[in-house]
C-alpha cells in the first residue's frame, strides 16, 4: 500500500500569530471589557514585527467582536455578546443558504420550532409592558397596510423579535433576529404575502391575546397556524 505523502507545513502570516497572542491574553483574562491593548508600537516592539502586521491582527480582533477601534486611540476589549456572537457567522450563513437550497428549508423548520418555543416561553412571562409593546407594532404594522411593503415586513419581523425579548434571554432574541434577516434576504415571501396583510394582522393581534391571557396552549397553537399558513402559501406559488 502506497504511502500518503505527508502535507506540506505552511507558514503563517505574522498577523496570524499577532493575532493568537492577543486573543489568548483577552481569553485568559489578562484584559477584560473596558481595558484598553498596548499601542501599535508597544506591539511592535514585543512581538518584533512590523505595523500592518499589528493592523491586520487587530482588525481581525475587531471583524469578530472582540475590540473596538476608534482612530487615535487604543483599542478597547468589548465585552462579549449575543448579537456580535451572530454576526460572527453571518456571512457564512448567507453563502450557505445562499449555494444549498436543503439549508433554505432547514432554516425554515428551524425557524418553526423556534417560534413556537419562544412564544411557549414567552406566555406567563409577558409584562403589561410588554403587550403594550406588542400592541403598539401591531398598530404600526397596521399603519403600512397597503402602502411600503418593505417597512410591513419589517415590522413583522420586529413583531416576532420581540416576543423572543419578553423571555429575557438575549440568545434567544438574537438568533430570532439572524433567522429572520435570513428569511427576509432569501425569502421574504415567507414574512409578507401581498394580499394576505389583513390576516396576518389577525393573526398576530390572537397571539398577543394568548400572550396576555397567559394561555400557553392557545399562544402555540395560534402561533402555528401563522406559520403554516406562510408555509402553504410559499409551497402554492411554486
Amino acid at each position: 500500500m502506497a504511502v500518503q505523502p505527508a502535507p506540506k507545513i505552511t507558514r503563517r502570516k505574522l498577523s496570524d500569530e499577532v493575532f493568537d497572542r492577543l486573543y489568548k491574553m483577552i481569553e485568559a483574562g489578562q484584559y477584560k471589557p473596558g481595558d484598553t491593548l498596548p499601542s501599535e508600537r508597544e506591539l511592535m516592539d514585543s512581538y518584533g514585527v512590523g505595523r500592518p502586521a499589528i493592523r491586520e491582527a487587530m482588525q481581525t480582533l475587531e471583524r469578530i467582536g472582540l475590540v473596538e477601534i476608534n482612530h487615535g486611540q487604543r483599542p478597547k476589549v468589548l465585552q462579549p455578546t449575543a448579537v456580535g456572537l451572530m454576526s460572527q457567522i453571518d456571512l457564512t450563513a448567507r453563502h450557505m443558504l445562499a449555494s444549498s437550497p436543503q439549508s433554505l428549508e432547514q432554516l425554515k423548520e428551524a425557524r418553526t420550532f423556534f417560534e413556537l418555543g419562544m412564544v411557549e416561553k414567552a406566555t406567563g412571562q409577558a409584562s403589561a409592558a410588554d403587550i403594550a409593546h406588542l400592541r403598539e407594532l401591531l398598530e404600526k404594522q397596521r399603519g403600512h397596510l397597503n402602502g411600503d411593503a418593505q417597512a410591513f415586513i419589517e415590522v413583522d419581523m420586529a413583531f416576532h423579535t420581540a416576543i423572543a425579548g419578553i423571555t429575557r434571554n438575549p440568545i434567544f432574541m438574537a438568533t430570532s433576529q439572524a433567522m429572520l434577516g435570513w428569511l427576509a434576504r432569501f425569502h421574504a415571501s415567507l414574512l409578507h404575502w401581498e394580499g394576505n396583510e389583513d390576516i396576518t394582522l389577525l393573526e398576530h393581534a390572537k397571539i398577543i391575546d394568548c400572550l396576555e391571557q397567559g394561555d400557553k396552549e392557545a399562544a402555540v397553537e395560534e402561533m402555528r397556524k401563522h406559520l403554516e399558513r406562510a408555509r402553504l402559501l410559499y409551497s402554492l406559488n411554486n
